[in-house]
């Protein structure tokens, strides 16, 4: 991409700052720097969504500096993370030391680094500026207002840095705090302007006003950079397919060694744009780079005789290790002497690649360099992260591994290359992070190194998607039910609440309220000024809940023969990482934990030389709370897709243990005892399957788990393509596939939030199903692989160990989706059997049980072929006789009608059906005979098929009448076989059917 000259506006400032700038070296304004200032001048919010190194703090700067030495006006700077804060504070002060005499403004930050003497400090020194964390606001500002009065009074600006970090669960806890905020300036008669500072979003606008509260229509959007920029040049690098099992694992245990060193060059980047970069030496690996070359042209299938004029780039299939090709790439790097940072996922990955390449290095004798290859990840104590961001600084360290810690604005110089290992999972995280090289007009390399997933493989084989697609959306959700009540607490704590709260705190702020008056922990009061509620509770609100992680609750990782902490996890994260025998990584050393004590919240581990690695696997269950939205799908109008509120409930019960170059699925493991379960409500996107799409998918599979292997690998694949439409990470989005949930009585697919409450992923994806599941079929349609493979089914989350998957059925399904196929009309939609195995998720199911369901499926298949011409052309289910057909619904029916109904009553009754077609119509009149039932019936309301209507009937509901009558609660008490959901359901269908 080639560099650009900037363009620059005209902005006046005030005289002294402007002798400051000038000494700086800064005399001039680029034009989308004067466009923000003025708009702040003119009183509007502004939200700056521009691309790394492009100029964003001085847009701030100006405007906070001006206030100051004009009315002494305050500006509140608040940033995510304290290393940001640290650099920002160094270049306030130096810019304000510098203003000359007589000019005072005063800078200080307040983060928790700071004694408890410091912070009365900056308290009494009362700056202009002042830089804290949103946690500090939280814990220690908000709930102190007394001390902070002479702040708040004279509050101009409130500077939101890195915004776009805001998102999720900590974003949508951030949200609420900034409503509290605004409240507390009203409180003292303020009323500050909002900068938002971003990267490139798809919703800069929106995104600002739901973080900070303020309408979307306050703010000024500046999004189109006009500063400097030096050349750019991309490298997408796919590993090259393994070439048999052999290769599969093997370089994931180090790298290649080296054979054949090429002489080390020197750095020739030009910057002017003009220029590429000097052809490379090969790389010193014992790649097999055959498959990378082109095929010749070739004639296209149809017969028509044409020539190809393009080569699609190749994607997809099992390829060797993304993480030794990473490693290889930034050892030739840095050894030709370029700067290199390797942003990798994980913090146990930046500690081994960085280990990895040291050893690498010191066998090319590289040994100084190798010495100060290192992992920066914000798990280092602060001085250590520090000492590194000084070494990238002054370029004593050629070369970093690093997680997303680095990825903000902490100034670390210009540096060479950045190496991306994996795709980062969004559009504007991987900007972000190719920003950090090439600062002005420098040239600078960026290098995608493809994962082995769904999502690396599809842009790997669908560049243009990342080069032209949109920039991706931020979701926050500041209405989350489950966040909210502790907010309205804090906000009682720090100022009494009042009914005019609610255009802070939304429409469900009564029923907050009520609910928190009723609890004991609200008090309410009657005054001149109408009705209050004061805090009632004990302690501080704000100290016992958590703004950062889903839960309070951490587990100390231990060394017990050393007796040194090595670190600590979430609850959550350390059931999965650091269950008994996992092994775990840190800081280049190897673990296995010999005991989990969650009595006192401790691991275990003892340093080992064990040659495999584990992963956790899992049992998972969804109930569903509230449907919230239903559709169906436009495709296909038998499928429908809900938006809800769901529990979701999951616990680790065995691991896989797998050696390291083996190309094998590893061993399951079974816990001693099972660990115990965690539960997430939150909000999921669900959509079902026809049964007539069930059957043929059944009838297509040449094994007994063939669908539920589809519908999994479904799952997984829409899951990894996400991160395409909306900013977040694929481990935000979890999902379940299940051949019969008893909700919606039908094959279901979710895909939920993985954080309490939602934040807005799974409604999106509602929102969007079509142009997901269309995404979904491209990906697998372009692998090469025949039965499945990481770069499409595959996932490195399942907690099932990706089994069963099968991606033949899955593109078949997806085809009936999407309209692609058809099924014959003579295949009607059942209201299945609710057989208690056939609930669980797929990932839950033993070989034995999917056997078992196959049976019974293929038992309650309708094979009446309703009169149609081309009944040859779909396929069949293998013949049943009629008698065991009968005789099997007989008993599933009898057994779960919880009833005293015998099985041949019910087979008598089922003898009158002809074949298994379950229609109400048809259903109607062999069931009404045996319930002795005249008129109309529960058999005329939607929704009521013969095993509904069975237990109906047995707890004495035979009348429309009767179940409107009743309430979903009486029907679930009344009808077992019920769930809550489908009460809800039933009866104001019946209503509805009384009503017409």
């Amino acid at each position: 991409m080639e560099g650009r000259t900037g363009s620059y506006g005209d902005v006046g400032v005030e005289s002294r700052l402007e002798r400051a700038l000038e000494r700086r070296g800064i005399d001039q304004f680029y034009q989308h720097q004067t466009a923000a200032i003025d708009a702040i001048r003119d009183g509007e919010n502004a939200v700056i969504a521009t691309p790394t190194a492009s100029g964003k703090s001085l847009i701030y700067t100006v405007p906070a500096v001006e206030r100051a030495l004009d009315h002494d006006g305050r500006t509140l700077y608040i940033a995510p993370q304290r290393a940001l804060i640290n650099d920002q504070e160094a270049n306030f002060t130096d810019l304000t030391d510098d203003l000359g005499l007589g000019a005072t403004v005063d800078v200080g930050q307040y983060t928790g680094q700071l004694s408890q003497t410091e912070k009365r400090a900056v308290r009494g020194d009362q700056p202009h500026i002042v830089l804290m964390t949103p946690d500090l606001l939280h814990y220690g500002v908000l709930p102190h207002d007394h001390l902070w009065e002479w702040f708040f009074r004279q509050l101009d600006t409130i500077v939101i840095d890195e915004v776009h970090e805001y998102r999720g669960i900590f974003g949508s806890q951030i949200a609420l705090v900034m409503r509290r905020l605004t409240r507390m300036c009203e409180r003292y008669n303020s009323d500050p302007q909002f900068i938002c500072c971003s990267a490139t979003i798809g919703n800069p606008a929106e995104h600002a006003g739901n973080v900070t509260g303020q309408s979307t229509d306050s703010f000024s959007v500046i999004d189109e950079d006009t500063s400097t920029t030096g050349a750019t040049h991309w490298l997408f690098w796919n590993p090259p397919p393994v070439k048999d099992n052999s290769q599969a694992e093997s370089d994931t245990q180090h790298p290649a060694p080296s054979e054949l060193e090429p002489e080390p060059q020197s750095p020739t980047m030009t910057s002017d744009g003009g220029e590429a970069l000097p052809a490379p030496a090969p790389p010193s690996t014992d790649i097999d780079t055959s498959s990378d070359v082109q095929s010749d042209p070739t004639v296209d299938d149809g017969g028509e005789g044409e020539t190809e004029t393009s080569v699609e780039p190749e994607s997809g299939g099992e390829r060797k290790s993304n993480h030794a090709e990473a490693v290889r790439l930034f050892c030739d790097l840095v050894t030709r002497g370029y700067q290199t940072l390797v942003f990798t996922r994980t913090r146990q990955g930046a500690e081994r690649c960085a280990e990895w390449s040291a050893a690498e290095l010191h066998k090319r004798g590289e040994h100084q360099a190798a010495n100060a290859i290192t992992a920066y990840q914000a798990a280092l104590k602060q001085d250590r992260r520090e000492e590194i961001e000084d070494g990238l600084h002054d370029g004593s360290i050629p070369g970093v591994w690093s997680t997303s810690a680095l990825e903000l604005g902490v100034d670390v110089g210009g540096l060479d290359v950045v190496i991306l290992n994996g795709y980062p999972g969004t559009r504007m995280q991987t900007h972000q992070r190719a920003g950090r090289a090439g600062r002005g007009r420098d040239a600078s390399l960026v290098t995608l190194v493809g994962g082995r997933d769904q999502l690396d493989q599809y842009l790997m084989g669908h560049p243009d998607v990342f080069f032209e697609g949109d920039p991706e959306e931020a979701a926050v959700n500041p209405s989350n039910d489950q966040l909210m009540p502790d907010h309205v607490l804090s906000a009682a704590r720090e100022s009494w609440l009042s009914p005019a709260d609610e255009q802070h705190f939304g429409e469900k702020f009564p029923e907050f309220v009520t609910q928190l008056e009723s609890e004991g922990l609200l008090e309410r009061r009657n005054t001149n000024k109408g009705v209050r509620w004061t805090y009632a509770g004990d302690g501080s609100p704000q100290h016992e809940m958590s703004i950062r992680a889903i839960h309070d609750r951490e587990i100390q990782i231990r060394d017990r023969l050393n007796e040194t902490d090595l670190a600590s996890l979430s609850y959550d994260d350390a059931l999965r990482d650091v269950h008994p025998n996992a092994i775990y990584h840190h800081q280049g050393e190897k673990y296995e934990v010999v005991d989990l004590d969650l009595e006192r919240d401790t691991a275990f581990l003892e340093s080992t030389e064990l040659s495999y690695y584990t992963q956790a696997l899992t049992d998972k269950a969804i109930s569903v709370n509230e449907v919230l939205n239903e559709t169906t799908l436009a495709t296909h109008p038998g499928v429908t897709v809900g938006f809800a509120d769901i529990e979701f409930r999951e616990q680790v019960t065995k691991y896989l243990r797998c050696t390291q170059g083996n190309d094998d699925n590893g061993e399951p493991i079974p816990l001693p005892e099972p660990l115990p379960p965690t539960e997430l409500r939150t909000r999921a996107l669900y959509f079902t399957i026809p049964p007539a799409i069930k059957q043929n998918l059944r009838a297509e599979s040449d094994v007994d788990d063939g669908f539920e292997g589809a519908i999994h690998a479904v799952e997984h694949a829409m899951i990894s393509l996400f991160p395409l439409e909306f900013l977040c990470d694929r481990r935000d989005i979890g999902g379940l596939s299940t051949p019969l949930h008893p909700q919606t009585a039908k094959s279901t697919i979710f895909i939920y939030d993985g954080y309490p409450g939602g934040v807005g992923l799974a409604r999106g994806g509602y929102e969007r199903v079509e142009d997901l599941l269309r995404e979904t079929r491209d990906l697998l349609a372009d692998c090469p692989c025949e039965s499945g493979c990481p770069a499409c089914i595959q996932s490195p989350h399942c907690g099932n160990a990706n089994d069963p998957l099968d991606k033949s059925l899955a593109l078949s399904l997806l085809d009936y989706l999407l309209g692609d196929a058809t099924i014959e009309p003579n295949h009607h939609e059942m209201d299945e059997v609710d057989n208690a195995r056939q609930q669980e998720p797929v990932e839950n199911r033993s070989e034995v049980e999917v056997k078992v369901d196959t049976a019974i499926d293929s038992i309650a298949t309708n094979e009446n072929s309703g009169g149609t011409d081309d009944i040859d052309q779909r396929p069949t289910t293998p013949e049943t006789p009629e008698t065991d057909k009968k005789t099997v619904v007989a008993e599933q029916i009898a057994t779960h009608s919880q009833t005293n109904v015998d099985t041949e009553t019910v087979a008598e009754t089922l003898a009158k059906l002809e074949g298994y077609d379950i229609e109400p119509e048809t259903a109607k009149p062999p069931l009404l005979e045996l319930y002795g039932v005249a008129g109309p019936s529960i058999y005329d309301i939607p929704g009521i098929g013969p095993v509904r209507g069975h237990h109906l009937f047995q707890a004495g509901y035979h009348t429309p009448e009767a179940i409107a009558a009743a309430s979903s609660g009486d029907l679930t008490d009344n009808v077992p076989y019920l769930t809550e959901w489908v009460a809800s359901k039933i009866q104001p269908s019946a209503e509805e059917f009384l009503d017409e």
